[in-house]
Order: C-alpha cells, then structure tokens, then sequence
C-alpha cells in the first residue's frame, strides 16, 4: 500500500485575501493554496491564472467583481499544471495565453498531470464535475507577446526556466509590479517536480533585474514592496539550490533515491519545515532534482501511478 501524499490529508479551507499590489492590480492569495492575479485595463479585465476548478474560480470572481464591473477579456496562464488552469472556462475569457512550450506540455502530459493532480489534492478538486476537459490556449507566444487593455499595457514573457520548462511571467510596467506564477514563492515550498533547478536561479535573477516594486508570487502572501520582492526571491532560491546541492552530492558518488531524500531532509527541514506544501512537494522535488543531477533534462511525466512508484522507492 502506498503512502498518501501529504495535501490528500489537507480538507479545511482557507482564508482568503485579496490584496491590491498596484494601481489597479491585485492578488487573491490563499494560505499557500494556488494564488490567481488581477489586472484591470481601462475597458476590461485580465486574469492571470485560473484556478483547480470553476468553483474555485467563482470565489476568485466574487473578489473581482468587489472592485470592478469590467469584463474579462484575456487569461493568461503562466504554466500548464491543473491546479492552475482547469478553472478556465468560468471566467468567460475570449483569449487564453500561454507560451508555446505551455502549450506543448498540455499536448503532452496535461491528462496525466491531471490525474495525478486530482489524488494529491481532493480540496482543491472539489466541484471536478464542471470542468469541460483540458484548458487549451486560443494564443500562444515564443519569447513575448504584448496586450494593451486600452492604455494599460502588459507585457508577457518567457525569462527562462523554472518550475517548468514553459513558464510566463506578466509585467504592468506603469506601476513596475509582476506576476511571476511558481517561480517566486512566499513561505511556501517550490513545487519542482517539472522544474529545471540548474536554470531556477538564473530565472530569478531576470525577474529581479526588472525591480519590481511590487510581485503577487505563485503561492504565499502578495509580495509588497521592494524589500518584501528581494526577500521572497532570495528565499526561493535558497530553497531550490537547498533542494538540489545535497541530492546532487549523492548522486556523484552513486547513492539511491532513499540517500538522495535523507540528504535533502537535512539540509531542507531545519529551514522550511514551517513552509506551505513543503511535506507535499518534498517526494517530487527529490525525485526531479535526483534525475537532473543524473543528467535527465526533461523532466519525466508524472502520473499515478509513478506516483506510487516514487513513494515505494522512498520507503525502501
């Protein structure tokens, strides 16, 4: 029998906030659950990411509609994972956005990333019934794309890799704020089970050249200010190049996968035990981070039943 993931345990809700990091700009955050931004233009709304499901969608709708009676126009998706985009087809967007590798990733892994996905987290899966199937963008872009909602204009970019290989970032320029999905966290764990943890920091660091004044991260509080922005991005890299140095020690002298996890449990645990997630991502981030440091570039595709494998090896 094998072990439950540590989210499948996770069924109380959570606070939710809903916190203006600019003119116009804001982040519904959730106590580490999946954070989803708010950018209001002149004529309409762009939403960037959508959610586990439409009903989870809908609470951040009522958030919206407190502020703004504009319609959604675009959505933009900064990666493919379900938590992040099943949720889609509530807000009624006419554009959804991704990068081409984004897009690429549904193609390839989305059903499989949603299956497991659904196991890991029954909360965030509650109301599954109403989701129509897989969120496809209808644009896509390589480096950047730019959307204007009528003056305010929006730049959205692939800096590098991170969490995943097709990762967006948005950029408002008029108020310097920046919506960096799950390459910024705030006390809460990176997820790296599709991340590419040799080229995390050097990603951040492109992030932190623009000097946001203000960023709403993947998961965590909106990160308000500039001395909030440094924290939390420092934070984030210490956490991934503590996730992957120790594995990547025992991968060189040939040491297993069980090695690989206790090494990472005593460099990471003393540090961010307290972290959203963390006990949840720790199995996954071992397990990539194991592969890269054997030279697997591209991530392998998760599903259930790997899933199970994963956790099978960890216990011997």
């Amino acid at each position: 029998m094998s072990k439950a993931f540590a989210s499948a345990g996770d069924m109380e809700e959570k606070k939710i906030s809903f916190t203006q990091v600019g003119e116009g700009l804001y982040a519904f955050t959730a106590e580490g659950d999946p954070n989803t931004g708010v950018i209001i233009g002149d004529e309409s709304v762009m939403i960037v990411e959508a959610q586990a499901t439409p009903r989870l969608a809908r609470k951040v709708m009522e958030c919206v509609r407190s502020v703004t009676d504009k319609p959604i126009s675009h959505l933009v998706l900064t990666h493919y994972h379900a938590v992040r985009v099943l949720g889609a087809s509530a807000y009624g967007a006419r554009e959804i956005i991704m990068s081409d590798v984004a897009r690429s990733m549904v193609a390839e892994r989305g059903q499989e990333d949603w299956d497991s996905e659904f196991d890991r987290f029954p909360r965030l899966f509650q109301g599954h019934e109403e989701i129509p199937g897989l969120t496809w963008p209808t644009t896509t872009f390589s480096d950047s794309m730019t959307v204007y909602l009528g003056n305010r204009k929006v730049e959205i970019m692939h800096l590098g890799r991170a969490h995943t290989a097709g990762d967006a970032v948005v950029w408002v320029p008029d108020q310097e704020v920046m919506f960096t999905g799950d390459i910024v966290e705030y006390h809460s764990a990176c997820y790296c089970g599709d991340g590419h943890f040799g080229d995390w920091e050097d990603t951040l660091m492109n992030i932190a050249a623009f000097e946001p004044k203000s960023i709403a991260p993947g998961r965590g509080d909106a990160l308000v200010g500039e001395e909030m922005v440094a924290k939390a991005i420092a934070a984030t890299a210490d956490f991934v190049n503590s996730t992957y140095k120790p594995i990547a020690k025992v991968v060189a002298r040939g040491g297993s996968l069980k090695e690989a996890w206790d090494a990472c449990r005593a460099e990471c645990d003393p540090k961010f035990k307290d972290y959203a997630i963390y006990e949840h991502c720790l199995p996954f981030n071992v397990a990539r981070a194991y592969d890269e440091a054997r030279g697997i570039d591209t991530p392998r595709v998760w599903t259930a039943q790997r899933d199970k494998e994963m956790w099978a090896s960890l216990q011997n």
